[in-house]
């Protein structure tokens, strides 16, 4: 599956990715391969993901929206 964050100044991250958990409004989530599509607004916090190596990676973002469809996560941060 593909992670995409995305800010207005530029690319943050942009990869394949086994597992991805974000801070959702209603609480924090992980989205896997082949999850139904969803969009959700984000909290301030920590994005947390796998790589394909199997190498966990984070960032802390202040916020933003979250959409997931046909095994793409885009993360577009405020």
């Amino acid at each position: 599956m593909t992670l995409k964050i995305i800010s207005a100044e530029e690319i943050v991250f942009e990869g394949e990715v086994t597992a991805v958990t974000l801070p959702g409004t209603k609480g924090s989530f992980t989205v896997l391969r082949n999850h139904a599509s969803l969009v959700s607004t984000l909290l301030p916090g920590t994005v947390t993901f796998t790589d394909a190596q199997g190498k966990t990676e984070t960032r802390e973002i202040a916020g933003g929206l979250a959409d997931v469809d046909n095994n793409v996560v885009s993360v577009c941060l405020y």
